[in-house]
């Protein structure tokens, strides 16, 4: 046991790194991975949502009505602004329908739970964050397929249905799964959360495999378009986010927080979406596969920029 918490806790620390030489591995000899299918992706996220259930607590609730406007200014950051940044890339970069679909679905999908990592790092609010990460998640069968269909349904075929039932199969079961066991038998999840990292960077690294092997031909060919849309959805998200909190006043730790849960996207989501519901287009899976490598670096980097900065007004009533 100790020696897969060691190991689940290099991984863990070492994820981006980790993912971007397996996904480089995936693009260049696309056939080491030819045993994975792409019926795959759904089993490999229901296991990183159902490790999520793992660690919830009825206390992770709670936080909602004690401090209700900073949940709200999270989530509701989190549903308006990423959409609409997603949106704005689209036009301004005049995508074909099939990687617009994809870049959508990284916008209107929940917030990611690797952003909870990132906030401790960060030196921000973790509770505040894995709050607002369970409620985006929570809300998100009814919230990211009629965004979704807002926004691009007046040109691609948006089956709201469709994806309202694969979010609820795919990430609501498995989170409520967990929660129950955790609930119940919490004295075994204390001890299997501790090799919850090497489980869920496992099927993470096995997901952006997956589609980036799949789709290597073409990636080589607009790879570096989608990069760029990434990088700028991604940044804007945490600089967006970040000022949204400041105008709200509230605190430096917080303004961290909702910078990160913004920024970060469920882009395994976004990915197992892309492969169900619009699987007429290849191509849609590919922002979530490469959003999946960049926000973990992303957040790295940002994470030890935040950890960095001080609260004046705390600095003030501490001399």
């Amino acid at each position: 046991m100790r020696v897969l918490e060691k190991l689940s806790n290099f991984v863990g620390k070492y994820m981006a790194y980790i993912v971007i030489v397996i996904a480089a591995i995936a693009l260049f000899v696309p056939t080491t991975f030819s045993f994975l299918k792409a019926s795959y992706i759904n089993p490999l996220l229901m296991i990183v949502m159902f490790g999520m259930g793992l660690t919830l607590k009825l206390d992770d609730f709670k936080l909602v009505l004690s401090r209700p406007l900073e949940v709200l200014i999270g989530f509701a950051s989190q549903f308006a602004i990423m959409p609409l940044i997603a949106l704005s890339l689209v036009k301004i970069f005049n995508l074909p329908p099939e990687l617009a679909v994809g870049v959508v679905l990284v916008g209107t999908c929940p917030g990611g739970t690797s952003s909870n990592v990132m906030t401790f790092l960060a030196k921000g609010d973790v509770a505040l964050s894995v709050t607002i990460t369970s409620f985006s998640t929570l809300f998100a069968p009814i919230l990211t397929p009629f965004i979704t269909k807002l926004l691009i349904g007046a040109t691609v075929e948006v089956d709201v249905m469709s994806m309202f039932i694969s979010i609820v199969q795919v990430v609501i079961v498995p989170i409520a799964l967990g929660f129950v066991i955790n609930k119940f038998f919490g004295k075994i999840t204390e001890k299997l959360v501790k090799i919850l990292p090497l489980v869920s960077v496992t099927a993470i690294v096995a997901i952006v495999a997956t589609v980036v092997s799949l789709n290597s031909a073409k990636l080589m060919t607009s790879g570096l378009l989608i990069i760029a849309i990434v990088i700028l959805h991604n940044s804007f998200g945490y600089l967006l986010g970040f000022f949204t909190a400041r105008v709200f006043g509230l605190s430096l730790s917080k303004q961290k927080t909702i910078a990160i849960e913004v920024g970060m996207q469920n882009s395994g989501l976004a990915t197992s979406l892309a492969a169900t519901a619009f699987a007429q287009y290849p191509l849609a899976t590919i922002p979530g596969a490469i959003f999946s490598v960049w926000h973990n670096i992303s957040g790295a980097i940002i994470a030890n920029f935040f950890a960095a900065m001080k609260d004046e007004k705390e600095e003030t009533n501490n001399a």
